[in-house]
């Protein structure tokens, strides 16, 4: 057994570790990154910059088949699956290269191997054993499935779904949260029939009913059949085909179906609660800090319960190499990260939802929506969709959401009015620039100050 010693060992380099190791190696501390498969982890490899460049080949899509509504005459001859695999193999690529460049150059050293956590909070890869001043566990998360649903063959989740080169002809998608509708929206732009099998009564139940609202009637108007309410009772793969059966006894049949009921915590099989950390289901306990149970071990992104983003791991990944060096970082509260859903139309949400707001501050709630359609960039572009702002009557906005194409674009505002506690009467005097769709969350603003511009 050979001791390798640095000032930071971290377990996992996917966007919360890789964060902390380049923060730490910033303030000066030696750092080991220990990947099991590639640095820049879930999210640059099989989730966010894969589906992404998807769904832009699907936008691009749409927007070749909407064009002679504008003027310019324009066909699609064929949707070449293999050409856009290509397409998002090579932008994964140039990240991935970029983000191992980046590391290098700050002298942090990765190590490619499966590490399991030891009683001394070191990190065993084979016979090589790393320890650190200080440990963090960044493993990320894994796709789920439901009892008795096995993945396989044409039952598949979403990093199946991203390997495939084929549009499928027809598919069924078991999850209506965001990877859920994500892909909905994706495929059916590329052409496939997509039903949607959703428990809950309204797609994306996690966010504001107004958005849920938005997107059902825009995935209506697509083509994109829901089945809301619905639970699953039974899959049946063959070779050509999967049946699916709910509940109400109804089938579906489909060339896949793909299961996205959510992602859990990568922990399992790491040794982490015989090295005396605290797991709850999986899910890392940790203190306001980020501090496991054990000192000098904490944890960042996907395994910590809470919102699964990357941009929450790239934050919390840097919180905790700024304390370990002694700096005294505030922490991000979740109510201030903003949320997007990269469907058509894209969803953005930063705060509390009305319910949410009303069930902290009971009455003192006011809620506002404009709709888009009096928008008039987002009618150039020709999205519809809604804005609606939550605020504290006399007090600050507290939560604002978003649908429509591009609106993901918008929300770092809204993320700016809900963390610095801003009133509606602050930022009404703030001009937004004409024609944008940025003017729609102004005139949100406006409105909850007493004075809207083009709403009645």
């Amino acid at each position: 057994m050979t001791v390798h010693t640095a000032d930071l060992v971290v377990l996992g380099g996917g966007s919360g570790g890789y964060a902390a190791a380049l923060r730490a190696a910033e303030l000066g501390r030696s750092v080991v990154i220990v990947e099991q498969d590639r640095l820049g982890g879930t999210c640059l490899h099989r989730g966010c910059i894969p589906t992404k460049a998807l769904l832009h080949v699907a936008e691009v899509a749409e927007v070749v088949r909407t064009a002679a509504s504008v003027g310019v005459a324009a066909s699609i001859d064929a949707i070449d699956a293999a050409q856009a695999l290509e397409y998002r193999a090579g932008i994964v690529a140039k990240k991935h290269k970029g983000l191992q460049g980046l590391v290098a150059a700050r002298g942090i050293q990765v190590v490619t191997g499966a590490g399991r956590v030891l009683p001394d909070a070191a990190v065993a890869v084979g016979d090589d054993v790393y320890r650190g001043g200080d440990l963090v566990l960044a493993t990320g998360s894994v796709s789920r499935t439901l009892p008795g649903l096995e993945i396989g063959g044409r039952i598949i989740t979403s990093e199946e779904a991203l390997a495939l080169s084929e549009v499928p002809a027809t598919v069924v998608i078991l999850g209506g949260g965001v990877i859920g509708v994500e892909f909905a929206s994706a495929w059916r732009s590329l052409g496939a029939e997509v039903t949607i099998v959703e428990a809950a009564p309204r797609l994306v139940p996690a966010e504001d009913p107004a958005l849920s609202k938005a997107l059902e009637r825009a995935f209506r108007k697509r083509g994109i059949a829901t089945r809301l309410g619905a639970r699953f009772s039974a899959a049946d793969a063959a070779d050509d085909a999967v049946t699916v059966t709910l509940d109400s006894g109804a089938s579906l049949r489909a060339d896949y179906l793909l299961v996205a009921v959510g992602r859990g915590p990568a922990t399992s099989g790491l040794g982490l609660e015989e090295a005396g950390i605290a797991v709850d289901r999986g899910w890392v306990t940790v203190d306001e800090r980020l501090q496991t149970s054990v000192p000098h071990v904490w944890a960042v992104g996907d395994i910590v319960p809470g919102l699964q983003l990357a941009h929450r791991g790239f934050q919390q990944g840097i919180f905790v190499a700024e304390q370990i060096a002694g700096l005294d970082p505030v922490p991000v509260p979740e109510s201030t990260i903003p949320r997007v859903t990269y469907c058509s139309p894209e969803l953005a949400s930063v705060g509390l939802t009305e319910q949410q707001a009303r069930d902290a501050h009971g009455d003192r709630v006011v809620a506002y929506e404009y709709s888009l359609a009096g928008n008039a960039k987002s009618e150039i572009v020709g999205t519809g969709g809604v804005v609606k702002v939550v605020r504290l009557a006399d007090g600050p906005v507290v939560g604002v959401h978003l649908a429509g194409d591009r609106v993901g674009e918008l929300i770092t505002e809204g993320q700016l009015a809900v963390g610095w506690e801003a009133h509606p009467e602050d930022i009404a005097p703030f001009l937004h620039a004409h024609p944008t769709q940025s003017e729609a969350l102004g005139e949100a603003f406006l409105a909850l100050a007493g004075k809207p511009l083009h709403a009645l």
